[in-house]
């Protein structure tokens, strides 16, 4: 029996699974009592185009979901839905206008038209009164004005990801009092962050990043985090400083600020914020010491501070008990210096291999908007640097964990407690001053899969232990003072030649200096360009002593004044030399000169 003959069936949910094919909306019909109907996530395609409201009678769907179900055009069916409350439309490819007999929809709640290619809300917006408390529009092409619905309904509203261009609402919190989820972000919104958003009492989530938005941050957004459990502004141009006004009941867990002009010092108030978990501050003018009032935030995952104008040691006074779960501590491009005290921070136990961990149930950093929905969640994202390239983790798995302190000016040998750090997966120590060795207990992180200490000054050989380590895929240990043979493992061996190069000592493969050889001097010629000039020098030697002998010789053989004055010449130099071999010479010079005269 097929399905379309359950004329008593009410709800049908075959979402998720991979079915095909082509299916009519005409072919449900005859389901007079169906209610619920979910099709999404298939490799189906629904046909809506010969949907003729005035010849066919659909069921009255309470509930209907049509993602990713390869929809071209918004199914003008719905008009007639008038019990219609939750309706889902997202990941298709629907273009034009959003519709705005929409909204007249007076049941409707709930309303997914993510990911399609919707350029712009149909006209007029004005006087809409709908009823829908969740809209998430994001991932379109949308543009123009954005509409606000009803202003004491509004749950959920995401704009994210489209082409909106204009200034903010100035009353926009006017309008969202009861919102608790707000997402703007990705667009290109210019000007300055109104200070009504302020009145949006509500909410949970606040998401304008990657804008063009500029000017001071108000005040009043910081002081509602006694509620806000997300800040995210990153991706601006915005300017001043980060207000001292977090409340003592602040309930913040993400706060991003990235790339902005931001200034001053980290303020002391942020360490109310106990339910922190992410935050960073990193491509921002921020100076002063390291903030070590954060450090009794127990509750920190990821601390992000590079790119700004920090200065000093990092060496925190008193308790070394906090940052038990911090997994991304990124301090690259600042001015501290000094040696590396991570020890006197906390205890690092993210870092550090747990055999309880349940590595089936992994987890990702995310705000859970409803606590009894998981279908609403602020999901966290973050840049690290990590095998030489920015990467960004659109989800922070809590098993990742990375360390980034390059590009500043930390000295000594490397900390013994990295070595405890079995559970790092990438960590960086470039363009720093550290000295020593490359210690031992690298080949006990046996998760590490980026390894970066170049541009040091360390010295002596590369560790064997390092052969151990089977995940690495990244090495760069070049610009250092290392010697010796590079170990001879599959696992080095995999590197290119520029991991290990201006290291003058080293030698072996990949590396084409070989063990046993004096080791080529820095600025030096190379083995062709001296050979070249060898052979330059005793050419010009050879041609030079022929022509000088040529001078000699030729004259003698061809010019006879010039013979006889030569052999004069040689006599009375060997007479001095020699008295008696002097005399001979005389008198054979006598007969010489007798003999030449009788001849002529």
């Amino acid at each position: 029996m097929s399905v379309f003959e359950l004329h008593g069936l009410k709800l049908l949910s075959l979402s998720s699974n991979n079915y095909s094919g082509s299916i009519p909306m005409s072919a449900f019909q005859n389901l007079r009592n169906l209610s619920y109907l979910d099709l999404s996530y298939n490799r189906l395609s629904i046909d809506v185009t010969d949907t003729d409201i005035s010849s066919i009678s659909f069921p009255t769907f309470t509930t209907l979901k049509l993602a990713s179900c390869n929809l071209m055009e918004f199914p003008d069916f719905l008009k007639n839905q008038s019990s219609l409350i939750e309706l889902d439309l997202s990941k298709n490819q629907i273009h034009g206008k959003i519709p705005n007999w929409i909204w007249k929809a007076t049941s409707l709640e709930h309303l997914n038209l993510s990911q399609n290619f919707f350029v712009e809300f149909q006209r007029p917006l004005e006087n809409i009164t709908s009823n829908v408390r969740f809209l998430d529009a994001h991932g379109n092409q949308l543009q123009g004005q954005i509409p606000i619905l009803n202003p004491y309904d509004v749950f959920y509203l995401d704009y994210s990801d489209n082409n909106f261009s204009s200034i903010l609402p100035p009353h926009i919190g006017d309008s969202l009092r009861s919102a608790s989820f707000l997402s703007l972000a990705n667009n290109n919104f210019h000007g300055s962050i109104p200070r009504s958003i302020c009145n949006s009492t509500s909410l949970d989530v606040l998401d304008l990043s990657n804008n063009s938005l500029s000017g001071p941050i108000p005040q009043c957004l910081f002081q509602m985090t006694v509620s806000l459990g997300v800040l995210n502004l990153s991706g601006n141009n915005l300017s001043g400083i980060i207000s001292d006004t977090f409340p003592e009941s602040c309930k913040l867990q993400t706060l991003d600020l990235n790339q902005n002009r931001l200034e001053g010092k980290v303020p002391k108030s942020l360490g109310n914020c106990k339910m922190l978990e992410v935050l960073d501050i990193g491509n921002n003018q921020i100076n002063g010491n390291f903030p070590c009032h954060l450090k009794n935030i127990a509750t920190l995952h990821v601390l992000v501070l590079r790119s700004n104008k920090f200065n000093g040691h990092i060496d925190c006074p008193g308790n070394n008990s906090g940052w038990s779960l911090l997994q991304i501590f990124d301090l690259a491009s600042n001015n501290f210096s000094g040696k590396l005290h991570l020890s006197g921070l906390g205890t690092w136990e993210a870092m550090r291999p747990n055999q309880d961990k349940n590595q089936s149930k992994l987890k990702h950093l995310m705000f859970d908007l409803l606590e009894d929905d998981d279908q609403y969640y602020y999901q966290d994202a973050i840049t690290v640097t990590i095998k030489g390239n920015e990467l960004e983790l659109v989800k922070i798995l809590t098993v990742f964990t990375s360390i980034d302190i390059s590009c500043n000016n930390f000295e000594g040998p490397i900390p013994e407690v990295i070595g405890k750090f079995n559970a790092l997966y990438a960590l960086n120590f470039s363009h720093n001053a550290f000295t020593g060795s490359i210690p031992s207990f690298f080949g006990k992180l046996q998760q590490l899969e980026s390894l970066d200490l170049s541009s040091n000054s360390l010295r002596g050989e590369i560790p064997l232990q390092l052969a151990n380590l089977n995940f690495l895929s990244f090495l760069n240990v070049s610009n250092n003072k290392l010697v010796g043979p590079i170990p001879t493992s599959t696992q080095l061996l995999s590197f290119s030649e520029a991991s290990f190069e201006n290291n003058a000592g080293l030698c072996g493969p990949p590396l084409k200096t070989k063990c046993g050889s004096s080791p080529a001097k820095e600025d030096s010629p190379s083995d062709s360009e001296t050979g070249s000039s060898i052979e330059w020098n005793l050419l010009s030697v050879v041609i030079g002593f022929i022509f000088g002998l040529g001078i000699i010789i030729v004259p003698l053989i061809y010019w006879k004044r010039w013979r006889i004055w030569y052999f004069e010449r040689v006599d009375r130099a060997l007479s001095r030399l020699v008295p008696r071999l002097g005399r001979e010479t005389k008198k054979h010079g006598r007969r010489v000169k007798q003999n030449q005269r009788r001849r002529t």
